[in-house]
């Protein structure tokens, strides 16, 4: 089955916080996840901390055939354009 890494959101309301994970494609938003693979809080005030991604295993996943969102491709960016 196809595995996508995407958003989950798990914060408040008016307060969202999001882990990255990776999931089968068909399951529901709110079901289990594989492997929580890091967090993404957009409220933040400070941008380094907003983004905390595993990135081997990210790339692991994405080498076994993941497919990440647009939103996750885009935090992928930033945290490889900030690891430099």
């Amino acid at each position: 089955m196809a595995v996508v890494i995407r958003l989950q959101r798990v914060g408040k309301k008016s307060q969202p916080q999001y882990r990255v994970v990776a999931m089968e494609k068909k399951s529901a938003v709110g079901s289990e996840a594989k492997e929580v693979l890091g967090q993404y809080h957009p409220c933040n005030p400070d941008a380094a901390a907003q983004i905390k991604l595993n990135m081997p295993r990210v790339e692991h996943w994405i080498k076994v055939g993941a497919v990440p969102s647009k939103t996750v491709a885009n935090l992928i960016k930033k945290t490889n354009a900030a690891a430099k």
